[in-house]
Protein backbone atom coordinates (compact mmCIF):
# COMPACT_ATOMS: atom_id res chain seq x y z
CA UNK A 1 0.00 0.00 0.00
CA UNK A 2 1.16 3.74 -0.76
CA UNK A 3 0.07 6.41 1.25
CA UNK A 4 0.64 9.63 -0.36
CA UNK A 5 0.38 12.81 0.87
CA UNK A 6 0.47 16.14 0.12
CA UNK A 7 2.49 19.47 1.71
CA UNK A 8 0.21 22.74 0.41
CA UNK A 9 0.92 25.93 2.74
CA UNK A 10 2.54 24.09 5.05
CA UNK A 11 -0.33 21.61 5.64
CA UNK A 12 -0.10 17.96 5.02
CA UNK A 13 -2.98 15.87 3.16
CA UNK A 14 -3.84 12.56 3.04
CA UNK A 15 -3.84 11.58 -0.91
CA UNK A 16 -5.09 8.33 -3.16
CA UNK A 17 -3.93 4.96 -1.75
CA UNK A 18 -3.33 1.81 -4.41
CA UNK A 19 -1.58 -1.60 -4.19
CA UNK A 20 1.95 -0.75 -5.89
CA UNK A 21 4.25 -4.37 -6.37
CA UNK A 22 7.78 -3.46 -7.24
CA UNK A 23 11.20 -3.81 -5.75
CA UNK A 24 12.27 -0.81 -3.48
CA UNK A 25 14.65 1.50 -4.63
CA UNK A 26 17.34 2.29 -2.84
CA UNK A 27 18.94 5.34 -4.31
CA UNK A 28 17.22 8.50 -4.17
CA UNK A 29 15.09 9.16 -7.33
CA UNK A 30 13.54 12.61 -8.76
CA UNK A 31 10.92 12.14 -11.28
CA UNK A 32 11.47 14.45 -14.48
CA UNK A 33 9.18 13.60 -17.36
CA UNK A 34 8.61 15.66 -20.90
CA UNK A 35 7.02 18.92 -20.31
CA UNK A 36 4.28 19.20 -23.69
CA UNK A 37 2.11 21.48 -24.13
CA UNK A 38 -1.01 20.21 -25.48
CA UNK A 39 -4.37 21.74 -27.27
CA UNK A 40 -6.23 24.84 -25.30
CA UNK A 41 -3.42 25.42 -23.39
CA UNK A 42 -3.43 22.12 -21.65
CA UNK A 43 -0.03 20.60 -20.34
CA UNK A 44 0.46 16.74 -20.53
CA UNK A 45 0.82 14.76 -17.78
CA UNK A 46 4.77 14.85 -17.74
CA UNK A 47 4.99 18.39 -17.30
CA UNK A 48 2.37 18.08 -14.34
CA UNK A 49 4.50 15.39 -12.99
CA UNK A 50 7.75 17.42 -13.53
CA UNK A 51 9.74 17.85 -10.34
CA UNK A 52 7.91 15.17 -8.34
CA UNK A 53 9.97 13.70 -5.41
CA UNK A 54 8.87 10.46 -3.22
CA UNK A 55 10.85 9.89 0.06
CA UNK A 56 10.48 7.70 2.19
CA UNK A 57 9.57 8.84 6.34
CA UNK A 58 12.58 7.90 7.60
CA UNK A 59 15.04 10.11 5.38
CA UNK A 60 15.69 7.45 2.70
CA UNK A 61 14.10 7.89 -0.63
CA UNK A 62 12.28 4.85 -1.91
CA UNK A 63 10.62 4.33 -5.66
CA UNK A 64 7.03 4.70 -6.45
CA UNK A 65 6.66 1.11 -6.53
CA UNK A 66 7.00 -0.97 -2.91
CA UNK A 67 6.30 -4.54 -2.19
CA UNK A 68 3.05 -5.03 0.18
CA UNK A 69 5.32 -6.16 3.13
CA UNK A 70 7.31 -2.90 3.48
CA UNK A 71 4.99 -0.36 3.17
CA UNK A 72 6.47 3.57 2.89
CA UNK A 73 4.86 6.86 2.96
CA UNK A 74 5.30 8.86 -0.31
CA UNK A 75 5.39 12.37 0.28
CA UNK A 76 4.71 14.95 -2.51
CA UNK A 77 6.00 18.48 -1.96
CA UNK A 78 3.63 20.72 -3.98
CA UNK A 79 3.22 24.29 -2.13
CA UNK A 80 1.26 25.71 -5.22
CA UNK A 81 2.27 28.91 -4.05
CA UNK A 82 5.40 28.19 -4.40
CA UNK A 83 6.10 26.07 -7.34
CA UNK A 84 2.65 25.51 -8.89
CA UNK A 85 4.55 22.44 -10.77
CA UNK A 86 4.80 20.25 -8.29
CA UNK A 87 1.41 18.27 -7.93
CA UNK A 88 -0.26 14.95 -6.43
CA UNK A 89 0.41 12.22 -8.20
CA UNK A 90 -3.18 10.95 -8.20
CA UNK A 91 -6.37 13.00 -7.38
CA UNK A 92 -7.18 13.22 -3.49
CA UNK A 93 -10.55 11.66 -2.38
CA UNK A 94 -10.48 13.54 0.80
CA UNK A 95 -14.17 14.33 2.26
CA UNK A 96 -14.78 18.27 1.92
CA UNK A 97 -14.79 19.94 5.42
CA UNK A 98 -16.26 23.23 4.22
CA UNK A 99 -19.91 24.54 3.71
CA UNK A 100 -20.47 26.39 0.19
CA UNK A 101 -24.45 26.78 1.13
CA UNK A 102 -24.08 30.31 2.82
CA UNK A 103 -22.50 31.75 -0.24
CA UNK A 104 -24.59 30.29 -2.55
CA UNK A 105 -27.10 31.72 -0.60
CA UNK A 106 -25.77 34.97 -0.54
CA UNK A 107 -25.44 34.20 -4.27
CA UNK A 108 -29.03 33.72 -4.52
CA UNK A 109 -30.29 37.11 -3.56
CA UNK A 110 -28.99 37.91 -7.24
CA UNK A 111 -31.40 35.07 -8.25
CA UNK A 112 -33.93 36.38 -6.19
CA UNK A 113 -34.10 40.14 -7.50
CA UNK A 114 -33.54 38.65 -11.25
CA UNK A 115 -37.11 37.33 -10.38
CA UNK A 116 -39.02 39.57 -8.56
CA UNK A 117 -37.62 42.25 -11.11
CA UNK A 118 -38.74 40.67 -14.07
CA UNK A 119 -42.32 39.36 -12.21
CA UNK A 120 -43.18 42.92 -10.04
CA UNK A 121 -44.49 44.75 -13.21
CA UNK A 122 -47.05 41.71 -13.74
CA UNK A 123 -49.84 42.43 -11.25
CA UNK A 124 -48.60 46.38 -10.95
CA UNK A 125 -48.60 47.54 -14.20
CA UNK A 126 -51.93 48.42 -14.46
CA UNK A 127 -51.84 50.61 -11.42
CA UNK A 128 -48.66 52.34 -11.87
CA UNK A 129 -50.39 53.30 -15.53
CA UNK A 130 -53.22 55.14 -14.00
CA UNK A 131 -50.63 57.12 -11.25
CA UNK A 132 -48.33 58.28 -14.36
CA UNK A 133 -51.22 59.04 -17.00
CA UNK A 134 -50.57 56.57 -19.41
CA UNK A 135 -53.24 54.13 -18.68
CA UNK A 136 -54.58 54.85 -22.34
CA UNK A 137 -51.11 54.76 -24.11
CA UNK A 138 -49.97 50.54 -24.29
CA UNK A 139 -46.96 51.69 -26.19
CA UNK A 140 -45.34 53.20 -23.03
CA UNK A 141 -47.32 50.50 -21.10
CA UNK A 142 -44.70 47.73 -23.21
CA UNK A 143 -41.56 50.39 -22.38
CA UNK A 144 -42.36 50.11 -18.63
CA UNK A 145 -42.31 46.47 -19.21
CA UNK A 146 -39.38 46.48 -22.09
CA UNK A 147 -36.88 48.68 -20.86
CA UNK A 148 -35.90 46.35 -17.97
CA UNK A 149 -35.17 43.77 -20.80
CA UNK A 150 -32.93 46.42 -22.49
CA UNK A 151 -31.07 47.30 -19.61
CA UNK A 152 -30.51 43.38 -18.91
CA UNK A 153 -29.17 42.78 -22.22
CA UNK A 154 -26.34 45.21 -22.02
CA UNK A 155 -25.91 44.27 -18.39
CA UNK A 156 -25.40 40.56 -19.61
CA UNK A 157 -23.08 41.09 -21.72
CA UNK A 158 -20.98 43.98 -19.12
CA UNK A 159 -21.22 41.31 -16.44
CA UNK A 160 -18.56 38.83 -18.42
CA UNK A 161 -16.17 41.26 -18.60
CA UNK A 162 -16.68 42.71 -15.51
CA UNK A 163 -16.37 39.10 -13.50
CA UNK A 164 -13.49 38.87 -15.60
CA UNK A 165 -11.52 41.93 -14.49
CA UNK A 166 -12.51 42.28 -11.21
CA UNK A 167 -13.26 38.89 -9.89
CA UNK A 168 -16.78 37.59 -8.99
CA UNK A 169 -17.64 39.01 -5.42
CA UNK A 170 -16.64 42.39 -6.69
CA UNK A 171 -18.67 42.27 -9.51
CA UNK A 172 -21.07 41.10 -7.53
CA UNK A 173 -21.16 44.10 -5.03
CA UNK A 174 -21.13 46.41 -8.08
CA UNK A 175 -23.82 44.97 -9.23
CA UNK A 176 -25.86 46.22 -5.84
CA UNK A 177 -25.51 49.66 -7.16
CA UNK A 178 -27.96 49.52 -9.83
CA UNK A 179 -30.03 47.15 -8.72
CA UNK A 180 -30.35 49.44 -5.48
CA UNK A 181 -30.77 52.67 -7.55
CA UNK A 182 -33.25 51.15 -9.93
CA UNK A 183 -35.69 50.05 -7.43
CA UNK A 184 -35.68 53.50 -5.79
CA UNK A 185 -36.19 55.39 -8.63
CA UNK A 186 -39.26 53.13 -9.65
CA UNK A 187 -41.00 53.49 -6.36
CA UNK A 188 -40.87 57.12 -5.99
CA UNK A 189 -41.37 58.14 -9.93
CA UNK A 190 -44.03 60.49 -10.34
CA UNK A 191 -43.90 60.22 -14.21
CA UNK A 192 -42.93 57.71 -16.44
CA UNK A 193 -39.47 59.18 -17.63
CA UNK A 194 -37.99 58.33 -13.83
CA UNK A 195 -39.88 54.77 -14.14
CA UNK A 196 -38.22 54.05 -17.44
CA UNK A 197 -34.87 55.42 -16.16
CA UNK A 198 -35.15 53.17 -12.67
CA UNK A 199 -36.77 50.22 -14.82
CA UNK A 200 -33.33 50.40 -16.99
CA UNK A 201 -31.39 50.21 -13.85
CA UNK A 202 -33.00 47.49 -12.72
CA UNK A 203 -32.63 45.83 -15.76
CA UNK A 204 -28.83 46.29 -16.10
CA UNK A 205 -28.45 45.12 -12.53
CA UNK A 206 -30.81 42.10 -13.19
CA UNK A 207 -28.48 41.20 -16.38
CA UNK A 208 -25.48 40.89 -14.78
CA UNK A 209 -26.76 39.25 -12.11
CA UNK A 210 -28.00 36.81 -14.76
CA UNK A 211 -24.64 35.70 -16.16
CA UNK A 212 -23.10 35.70 -12.44
CA UNK A 213 -25.28 34.18 -10.32
CA UNK A 214 -24.94 30.89 -12.20
CA UNK A 215 -21.08 31.46 -13.29
CA UNK A 216 -20.21 31.75 -9.72
CA UNK A 217 -22.08 28.98 -7.90
CA UNK A 218 -20.45 26.65 -10.54
CA UNK A 219 -17.31 27.62 -10.21
CA UNK A 220 -17.50 26.93 -6.04
CA UNK A 221 -19.94 23.96 -6.17
CA UNK A 222 -18.15 20.52 -5.29
CA UNK A 223 -18.94 18.30 -8.52
CA UNK A 224 -21.18 15.87 -6.37
CA UNK A 225 -23.96 18.55 -6.23
CA UNK A 226 -22.90 20.81 -8.52
CA UNK A 227 -26.20 20.21 -10.44
CA UNK A 228 -28.33 20.15 -7.21
CA UNK A 229 -26.56 23.45 -6.42
CA UNK A 230 -26.89 25.35 -10.20
CA UNK A 231 -30.88 24.65 -10.35
CA UNK A 232 -31.27 26.36 -6.91
CA UNK A 233 -30.47 29.84 -8.63
CA UNK A 234 -33.51 29.02 -11.11
CA UNK A 235 -35.14 28.07 -7.74
CA UNK A 236 -34.90 31.37 -6.36
CA UNK A 237 -35.53 33.01 -9.47
CA UNK A 238 -38.77 31.47 -9.19
CA UNK A 239 -39.05 32.56 -5.41
CA UNK A 240 -38.24 36.05 -6.81
CA UNK A 241 -41.34 35.77 -9.63
CA UNK A 242 -43.39 34.30 -6.99
CA UNK A 243 -42.76 36.51 -4.15
CA UNK A 244 -43.69 39.87 -6.74
CA UNK A 245 -46.95 37.78 -7.50
CA UNK A 246 -47.56 37.94 -3.82
CA UNK A 247 -46.73 41.56 -3.71
CA UNK A 248 -49.48 41.84 -5.85
CA UNK A 249 -52.65 40.71 -3.65
CA UNK A 250 -53.10 43.97 -1.26
CA UNK A 251 -53.56 46.33 -4.94
CA UNK A 252 -57.05 45.71 -5.00
CA UNK A 253 -58.04 47.37 -1.82
CA UNK A 254 -54.76 49.87 -1.48
CA UNK A 255 -53.70 51.31 -5.18
CA UNK A 256 -50.84 52.90 -4.08
CA UNK A 257 -49.65 49.76 -3.13
CA UNK A 258 -47.36 49.07 -6.07
CA UNK A 259 -44.83 51.20 -4.71
CA UNK A 260 -43.86 49.54 -1.75
CA UNK A 261 -43.76 46.38 -4.24
CA UNK A 262 -40.93 48.11 -6.02
CA UNK A 263 -39.17 49.63 -2.90
CA UNK A 264 -38.67 46.54 -1.01
CA UNK A 265 -36.29 45.22 -3.59
CA UNK A 266 -33.56 47.27 -2.29
CA UNK A 267 -33.11 45.60 0.88
CA UNK A 268 -31.86 42.46 -1.35
CA UNK A 269 -29.62 44.52 -2.76
CA UNK A 270 -27.59 45.49 0.52
CA UNK A 271 -27.73 42.16 1.69
CA UNK A 272 -26.50 40.91 -1.82
CA UNK A 273 -23.21 43.69 -1.52
CA UNK A 274 -22.65 43.02 2.57
CA UNK A 275 -22.58 39.50 1.95
CA UNK A 276 -20.55 39.14 -0.93
CA UNK A 277 -18.13 41.39 1.26
CA UNK A 278 -17.29 38.48 3.15
CA UNK A 279 -17.80 35.62 0.61
CA UNK A 280 -14.82 33.52 -0.69
CA UNK A 281 -13.40 34.45 -4.78
CA UNK A 282 -13.90 32.12 -7.61
CA UNK A 283 -10.78 29.54 -6.61
CA UNK A 284 -11.17 29.20 -10.73
CA UNK A 285 -10.47 32.55 -10.94
CA UNK A 286 -7.59 33.06 -8.50
CA UNK A 287 -5.86 30.24 -10.22
CA UNK A 288 -6.18 31.66 -13.40
CA UNK A 289 -5.36 34.98 -12.25
CA UNK A 290 -2.17 33.75 -10.84
CA UNK A 291 -3.17 34.31 -7.31
CA UNK A 292 -2.40 30.40 -6.19
CA UNK A 293 -2.09 31.29 -2.27
CA UNK A 294 -4.99 33.31 -2.27
CA UNK A 295 -6.75 30.73 -4.28
CA UNK A 296 -5.43 28.04 -1.38
CA UNK A 297 -7.11 30.33 0.90
CA UNK A 298 -10.43 30.45 -0.28
CA UNK A 299 -10.45 26.69 -1.24
CA UNK A 300 -9.69 26.29 2.42
CA UNK A 301 -12.83 28.39 2.93
CA UNK A 302 -15.03 26.45 0.71
CA UNK A 303 -14.23 22.74 0.84
CA UNK A 304 -11.64 22.81 3.75
CA UNK A 305 -8.21 22.23 4.16
CA UNK A 306 -7.92 18.91 2.73
CA UNK A 307 -9.69 19.75 -0.41
CA UNK A 308 -6.70 21.79 -1.18
CA UNK A 309 -4.54 19.18 -2.51
CA UNK A 310 -7.38 17.65 -5.02
CA UNK A 311 -8.67 21.12 -6.28
CA UNK A 312 -5.24 22.49 -7.06
CA UNK A 313 -4.57 19.26 -8.77
CA UNK A 314 -7.89 19.55 -10.72
CA UNK A 315 -7.10 23.39 -11.57
CA UNK A 316 -3.64 22.91 -12.74
CA UNK A 317 -4.71 19.30 -15.08
CA UNK A 318 -7.15 21.80 -16.73
CA UNK A 319 -4.52 24.65 -17.98
CA UNK A 320 -6.04 27.17 -15.85
CA UNK A 321 -2.70 28.48 -14.77
CA UNK A 322 -1.17 28.49 -18.19
CA UNK A 323 0.05 31.19 -19.75
CA UNK A 324 -2.68 31.32 -22.62
CA UNK A 325 -4.96 34.39 -21.96
CA UNK A 326 -8.36 35.58 -21.28
CA UNK A 327 -10.42 35.10 -24.13
CA UNK A 328 -11.04 37.93 -26.15
CA UNK A 329 -14.87 38.45 -27.67
CA UNK A 330 -14.15 37.43 -31.20
CA UNK A 331 -12.54 34.37 -29.64
CA UNK A 332 -15.95 33.06 -28.74
CA UNK A 333 -16.29 33.12 -32.97
CA UNK A 334 -13.86 31.14 -33.59
CA UNK A 335 -13.56 27.74 -35.35
CA UNK A 336 -12.16 26.38 -31.60
CA UNK A 337 -14.90 27.58 -29.35
CA UNK A 338 -18.24 28.41 -31.59
CA UNK A 339 -19.35 24.88 -31.47
CA UNK A 340 -19.91 25.17 -27.69
CA UNK A 341 -20.58 29.02 -27.82
CA UNK A 342 -23.52 27.96 -30.60
CA UNK A 343 -25.26 25.34 -28.05
CA UNK A 344 -25.34 27.98 -25.21
CA UNK A 345 -26.96 30.62 -27.30
CA UNK A 346 -29.88 28.13 -28.82
CA UNK A 347 -30.40 27.13 -25.66
CA UNK A 348 -31.56 30.69 -24.35
CA UNK A 349 -33.09 30.75 -27.65
CA UNK A 350 -34.92 28.22 -27.20
CA UNK A 351 -36.04 28.42 -23.74
CA UNK A 352 -37.33 32.23 -24.48
CA UNK A 353 -39.10 31.83 -28.04
CA UNK A 354 -40.75 29.06 -26.41
CA UNK A 355 -42.89 31.29 -24.91
CA UNK A 356 -41.96 31.30 -20.86
CA UNK A 357 -42.29 35.14 -20.07
CA UNK A 358 -44.86 35.43 -22.15
CA UNK A 359 -46.78 33.91 -19.72
CA UNK A 360 -44.94 35.57 -16.95
CA UNK A 361 -45.43 38.63 -17.75
CA UNK A 362 -49.10 38.52 -19.67
CA UNK A 363 -50.68 35.42 -17.35
CA UNK A 364 -52.94 38.24 -15.32
CA UNK A 365 -54.16 39.58 -19.18
CA UNK A 366 -54.92 35.86 -20.22
CA UNK A 367 -56.91 34.80 -17.07
CA UNK A 368 -58.94 37.84 -17.20
CA UNK A 369 -59.87 37.05 -21.40
CA UNK A 370 -60.54 33.22 -20.42
CA UNK A 371 -62.83 34.33 -17.60
CA UNK A 372 -60.87 33.43 -14.27
CA UNK A 373 -62.16 35.78 -11.58
CA UNK A 374 -59.19 36.38 -9.77
CA UNK A 375 -56.47 36.69 -11.89
CA UNK A 376 -53.48 37.99 -9.24
CA UNK A 377 -54.75 34.76 -7.83
CA UNK A 378 -53.99 32.60 -10.68
CA UNK A 379 -51.38 34.40 -11.78
CA UNK A 380 -49.62 33.76 -7.98
CA UNK A 381 -50.41 29.75 -8.40
CA UNK A 382 -48.61 29.99 -12.03
CA UNK A 383 -45.37 31.23 -9.40
CA UNK A 384 -46.07 28.54 -6.73
CA UNK A 385 -46.33 25.99 -9.86
CA UNK A 386 -42.70 26.90 -11.03
CA UNK A 387 -40.78 27.23 -7.69
CA UNK A 388 -42.60 23.34 -7.01
CA UNK A 389 -41.09 22.01 -10.34
CA UNK A 390 -37.88 23.73 -9.90
CA UNK A 391 -37.76 21.80 -6.47
CA UNK A 392 -38.36 18.80 -8.14
CA UNK A 393 -35.56 19.18 -10.58
CA UNK A 394 -33.09 19.91 -8.12
CA UNK A 395 -33.82 16.66 -6.65
CA UNK A 396 -33.42 15.02 -10.21
CA UNK A 397 -30.66 17.33 -11.81
CA UNK A 398 -27.31 15.10 -10.46
CA UNK A 399 -29.70 11.70 -11.16
CA UNK A 400 -31.47 11.80 -14.31
CA UNK A 401 -28.57 14.06 -15.73
CA UNK A 402 -28.87 17.96 -17.76
CA UNK A 403 -29.88 16.18 -21.25
CA UNK A 404 -32.53 13.99 -20.07
CA UNK A 405 -34.52 16.90 -18.23
CA UNK A 406 -34.08 19.66 -20.92
CA UNK A 407 -36.00 16.81 -23.44
CA UNK A 408 -39.00 15.78 -20.91
CA UNK A 409 -39.29 19.83 -19.98
CA UNK A 410 -39.45 20.59 -23.65
CA UNK A 411 -41.85 18.30 -24.31
CA UNK A 412 -43.77 18.85 -22.11
CA UNK A 413 -43.86 22.46 -23.12
CA UNK A 414 -45.01 21.45 -26.07
CA UNK A 415 -48.29 19.12 -25.22
CA UNK A 416 -49.11 22.10 -22.58
CA UNK A 417 -48.93 24.41 -25.53
CA UNK A 418 -50.72 22.82 -27.38
CA UNK A 419 -53.69 21.91 -25.05
CA UNK A 420 -53.94 26.01 -24.31
CA UNK A 421 -54.03 26.54 -28.38
CA UNK A 422 -56.99 24.39 -28.97
CA UNK A 423 -58.69 25.12 -25.61
CA UNK A 424 -59.12 28.73 -27.44
CA UNK A 425 -59.93 27.69 -30.59
CA UNK A 426 -62.23 24.32 -30.33
CA UNK A 427 -65.87 25.29 -29.70
CA UNK A 428 -66.56 21.70 -27.65
CA UNK A 429 -64.09 22.83 -24.75
CA UNK A 430 -65.16 26.76 -24.71
CA UNK A 431 -67.44 26.23 -21.31
CA UNK A 432 -63.92 24.71 -20.07
CA UNK A 433 -61.67 27.57 -21.62
CA UNK A 434 -61.05 29.20 -17.58
CA UNK A 435 -60.29 25.90 -15.46
CA UNK A 436 -58.03 24.48 -19.16
CA UNK A 437 -56.15 28.11 -19.43
CA UNK A 438 -54.94 27.40 -15.81
CA UNK A 439 -53.95 23.71 -16.14
CA UNK A 440 -52.55 24.46 -19.28
CA UNK A 441 -50.46 27.25 -17.99
CA UNK A 442 -49.55 25.35 -14.74
CA UNK A 443 -48.83 22.37 -16.58
CA UNK A 444 -46.50 24.18 -18.91
CA UNK A 445 -44.54 26.25 -15.65
CA UNK A 446 -44.27 22.61 -14.06
CA UNK A 447 -42.32 21.26 -17.42
CA UNK A 448 -40.61 24.42 -17.95
CA UNK A 449 -39.17 24.39 -14.48
CA UNK A 450 -38.46 20.62 -14.62
CA UNK A 451 -35.21 21.69 -17.32
CA UNK A 452 -35.86 24.13 -20.03
CA UNK A 453 -35.76 26.48 -16.74
CA UNK A 454 -32.73 25.81 -14.46
CA UNK A 455 -30.19 23.36 -16.69
CA UNK A 456 -29.14 26.13 -19.21
CA UNK A 457 -28.22 28.39 -16.72
CA UNK A 458 -26.19 25.70 -15.13
CA UNK A 459 -25.09 23.64 -18.30
CA UNK A 460 -23.86 26.50 -19.63
CA UNK A 461 -20.48 27.10 -17.15
CA UNK A 462 -19.96 23.36 -17.09
CA UNK A 463 -19.74 23.13 -20.98
CA UNK A 464 -17.64 26.11 -21.39
CA UNK A 465 -13.65 26.59 -21.12
CA UNK A 466 -12.25 28.42 -18.30
CA UNK A 467 -10.90 31.06 -20.42
CA UNK A 468 -14.29 31.96 -22.21
CA UNK A 469 -16.12 30.69 -19.24
CA UNK A 470 -17.43 34.26 -18.23
CA UNK A 471 -18.11 36.08 -22.09
CA UNK A 472 -19.47 33.02 -23.71
CA UNK A 473 -22.01 32.55 -20.47
CA UNK A 474 -22.32 36.68 -21.07
CA UNK A 475 -23.27 36.06 -24.21
CA UNK A 476 -25.68 33.54 -24.25
CA UNK A 477 -27.56 35.29 -21.81
CA UNK A 478 -27.42 38.27 -24.27
CA UNK A 479 -29.62 36.25 -26.89
CA UNK A 480 -32.01 35.16 -23.66
CA UNK A 481 -32.21 38.89 -23.51
CA UNK A 482 -32.14 40.47 -26.91
CA UNK A 483 -35.22 37.81 -27.27
CA UNK A 484 -37.21 38.22 -24.30
CA UNK A 485 -36.80 42.12 -24.73
CA UNK A 486 -38.92 41.82 -28.22
CA UNK A 487 -41.02 39.15 -26.57
CA UNK A 488 -42.29 41.47 -23.94
CA UNK A 489 -42.52 44.37 -26.16
CA UNK A 490 -44.61 43.01 -28.69
CA UNK A 491 -46.29 39.88 -26.98
CA UNK A 492 -49.63 41.89 -26.63
CA UNK A 493 -49.71 43.64 -30.03
CA UNK A 494 -49.29 39.75 -31.72
CA UNK A 495 -51.67 38.68 -29.59
CA UNK A 496 -54.06 40.97 -30.71
CA UNK A 497 -53.18 40.75 -34.35
CA UNK A 498 -53.19 36.62 -34.98
CA UNK A 499 -54.85 35.54 -31.36
CA UNK A 500 -53.60 33.85 -28.17
CA UNK A 501 -54.54 30.19 -29.89
CA UNK A 502 -51.94 30.76 -32.84
CA UNK A 503 -49.70 32.38 -30.71
CA UNK A 504 -49.29 29.40 -28.45
CA UNK A 505 -49.50 26.77 -31.09
CA UNK A 506 -46.38 29.03 -32.64
CA UNK A 507 -44.60 27.78 -28.83
CA UNK A 508 -45.40 24.56 -29.50
CA UNK A 509 -43.87 24.41 -32.22
CA UNK A 510 -40.79 26.13 -30.97
CA UNK A 511 -40.96 23.64 -27.92
CA UNK A 512 -40.77 20.28 -30.49
CA UNK A 513 -37.57 21.83 -32.74
CA UNK A 514 -35.52 22.69 -29.49
CA UNK A 515 -36.26 18.92 -28.39
CA UNK A 516 -34.34 17.46 -32.00
CA UNK A 517 -31.60 20.15 -31.40
CA UNK A 518 -30.87 19.18 -27.67
CA UNK A 519 -31.17 15.32 -28.71
CA UNK A 520 -28.43 15.82 -31.33
CA UNK A 521 -25.81 18.86 -29.70
CA UNK A 522 -26.40 18.63 -26.11
CA UNK A 523 -23.81 17.05 -24.12
CA UNK A 524 -24.40 15.14 -20.69
CA UNK A 525 -22.05 16.50 -17.75
CA UNK A 526 -23.90 14.95 -14.67
CA UNK A 527 -21.02 13.76 -11.96
CA UNK A 528 -18.25 15.45 -13.92
CA UNK A 529 -15.89 18.16 -12.46
CA UNK A 530 -15.59 21.08 -14.65
CA UNK A 531 -12.14 20.22 -15.56
CA UNK A 532 -12.74 17.18 -16.85
CA UNK A 533 -15.59 18.43 -18.86
CA UNK A 534 -13.03 21.25 -20.35
CA UNK A 535 -10.79 18.52 -21.13
CA UNK A 536 -12.82 16.01 -22.97
CA UNK A 537 -15.00 18.74 -24.91
CA UNK A 538 -10.79 20.61 -25.80
CA UNK A 539 -9.60 17.01 -27.08
CA UNK A 540 -13.06 16.68 -28.88
CA UNK A 541 -12.49 20.02 -31.14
Amino acid sequence: MIRCAVKSGGNVVAAARGDRRSPAIAAPTTVRMPDRVLCCGMRSRGADLAGVEMAGPQGGVTGLFRPRSSPRYARVRATASVDPEDIPLEKVQAKSSGNVLPYVGVACLGAILFGYHLGVVNGSLEYLAKDLGIAENAVLQGWVVSTTLAGATAGSFTGGALADKFGRTRTFILDAIPLAVGAFLSATAQDVRTMVIGRLLAGIGIGISSALVPLYISEISPTEIRGALGSVNQLFICIGILAALVAGLPLAGNPAWWRTMFGISVIPSILLALGMAVSPESPRWLFQQGKLAQAETAIKKLYGRDKVAEVMYDLKAAGQGSSEPDASWFDLFSKRYWKVVSVGAALFLFQQLAGINAVVYYSTSVFRSAGIASDIAASALVGAANVFGTMIASSLMDKQGRKSLLITSFSGMAASMLLLSLSFTWKALAPYAGPLAVAGTVLYVLSFALGAGPVPALLLPEIFASRIRAKAVALSLGMHWVSNFFIGLYFLSVVNKFGISTVYLAFASVCALAVLYIAGNVVETKGRSLEEIERDLSSAS
